[in-house]
């Protein structure tokens, strides 16, 4: 790999401190030198870049991902490492590709279909480390891998909706303790998915002591971004509390109507945790609408079983009126105790090309069509698809999205979907759009705090000893943008496009965008957590 110098760039280097002008040295996988601006010269067989007027970074880190399958199917992953990102946290949300067994590795497939698509990839591993070892074989991106507490579940007690056994949960602690040993981050839950929903408090303490013991933490989608958000996150900072494990709560927001004005009250309970010594982290997208699949909407009690039993009961339809009163009349579990507002649940995409035509409509607009209530048109379409619906949540509030990035313990996460026919735009646009609209437009984040949340916070917390950081030693993960350019162009309803200004990005010291054009690099790797940091 021959040298790269970087000359005359403005480095913001994540720590927050001011920008500054140098010459930037990468020999190998890493920042071999920084002196002042003009003060190294190329060498026979180096590569320089003329960087004046660019600003050189540390490679974002995508705190909440799904590229799970993505990073193994699609070489080129051109979504993500061509907006500036080098890392990605996967095993998001309770429901994840490892580890599995024989009986579940199908269901698993099946159950987030909406999130990764059918991509033409066997899964033929099994346990945490031989998902990390094929993660091994070549990534755009690095990745760093949490382990699904709903894969935890469905191995030792299946997908009931009943108390987990002691024994169950020794069995639990055991598997989590020998993935984290392998090399993964820690533990994620899906406390509105089944079955994570269906784990309480204590079972997820015991988790979560494990977690602590091994160094690692806990990335928890709560149990309600809406009516009961607040008590939510109450539950899960009291089980860090407990436990001495770690918090990073997923996609941290408050949405529907009864949050507007809330997140003052959320950063409250944060600060309060923080001035007790809890250590807490959060991730949000710059965006207000969410995007999950339209059967995580669903109450959880007829979802207990497993998809097959859910597909029997739909197609039965002896609890149609039971999921009127529980989706329409008094909200319920899957819907974060709100009551369903179809007008604002759009589908994205779906698995069945024959319901294509239902891409960019909303639930409302489609039942209203048919002339059947809502609850028949979700049936319908969750039958004729398989359950691969997916969907966008017009639910957010731009005040509780500003507010929260502005916390010094917030770091990005895109939550990026990147199947179907209209994705949430986040999956193409979140970093960029950071550094565009809330930088440079609205000014809520000066470059040099924005920076710091997208590289050096989250390298912290993934107790990176090397990374996210422009530092001499440090493993070459660098993105190179035009600040008064860098634009995001992902949009509802193209939201495929690339951002403007990115420049370079190399992952481990090899390009892998150029002037936003994707090279053949593949220099990404699994990334391994220990006791003791990352190796």
């Amino acid at each position: 790999m021959a040298d790269t110098l970087l000359r005359n760039a403005t480095v913001v280097d994540g720590t927050g401190s001011a920008r500054r002008t140098a010459d930037v040295l990468l020999r190998g996988d890493r920042i071999h030198t920084i002196a002042a601006a003009g003060a190294l010269d190329a060498t026979d067989g180096t590569e320089s870049w003329d960087a004046e007027g660019l600003v050189l970074a540390p490679g974002f880190i995508d705190m909440h991902a799904h590229s799970d399958l993505a990073v193994l199917a699609d070489p080129a992953h051109i979504a993500k490492v061509g907006q500036g990102v080098t890392t990605e946290v996967i095993g998001q949300d309770g429901i994840g590709y490892a580890p599995l067994d024989d009986a579940i590795a199908d269901g698993v497939r099946r159950q987030i279909a909406g999130w990764n698509g059918h991509p033409e990839l066997p899964i033929d591993w099994r346990s945490m480390g031989e998902y990390l070892e094929r993660l091994d074989q070549g990534t755009a991106t690095n990745t760093a891998v949490l382990v699904p507490q709903g894969n935890l579940r469905m191995l030792t007690v299946g997908s009931g909706s009943r108390a987990a056994t002691g024994s169950e949960i020794a069995d639990m602690r055991a598997i989590l303790a020998d993935s984290l040993s392998a090399g993964a981050f820690g533990l994620s839950s899906g406390l509105t998915y089944v079955p994570g929903m269906y784990a309480d408090t204590a079972e997820l303490a015991a988790l979560c002591e494990v977690v602590a013991e091994a160094g690692g933490f806990y990335a928890p989608h709560t149990r309600s971004y809406g009516a009961g958000a607040l008590e939510a996150y109450a539950e899960v900072i009291g089980i860090a509390r407990e436990t001495g494990c770690a918090l990073h709560l997923a996609h941290a927001t408050l949405n529907f109507t009864s949050n507007a004005g809330a997140a003052p009250r959320f950063l409250e309970l944060i600060d309060a945790a923080l001035a007790d010594g809890v250590d807490i982290t959060m991730d949000s997208y710059p965006y207000l609408p969410g995007a999950t699949t339209l059967v995580a909407l669903l109450p959880s009690w007829i979802a207990a079983g497993g998809l097959d039993a859910l597909r029997d009961r739909l197609a039965a339809g002896d609890d149609r009126d039971a999921l009127v009163q529980a989706l329409d009349v008094e909200g319920c579990d899957g819907f974060h105790g709100e009551r369903a507002d179809w007008s604002r649940i759009q589908i994205s995409g779906v698995g069945n090309p024959a319901l294509s035509a239902l891409v960019g409509r909303t639930i409302a607009q489609i039942a209203a069509d048919s002339d059947e209530a809502p609850v028949d048109t979700v049936i319908r379409i969750l039958l004729a698809d398989e359950f691969a619906t997916g969907v966008l949540m017009h639910i957010g509030h731009e005040d509780n999205v500003q507010a929260i990035m502005r916390h010094p313990s917030h770091t990005g996460g895109s939550d990026g979907i990147l199947i179907g026919d209209r994705p949430h735009p986040r999956s193409w646009g979140t970093f960029p759009r950071y550094l565009a609209h809330y930088v440079r437009e609205l000014g809520v984040l000066t470059l040099e705090e924005a920076i710091r949340h997208l590289s050096a916070t989250p390298a912290r917390r993934l107790r990176l000893p090397d990374r996210g950081l422009v530092r001499e030693g440090y493993v070459a993960d660098l993105v190179l943008f035009d600040a008064e350019r860098i634009q995001d162009h992902a949009t509802f309803e193209q939201p495929r496009q690339l951002a403007s200004g990115m420049a370079g990005v190399w992952v481990g010291g090899e390009l892998a965008v150029r002037d936003g054009n994707r090279t053949d690099s593949r220099s990404g790797r699994s990334l391994r957590a220990t006791k003791e940091g990352t190796r």
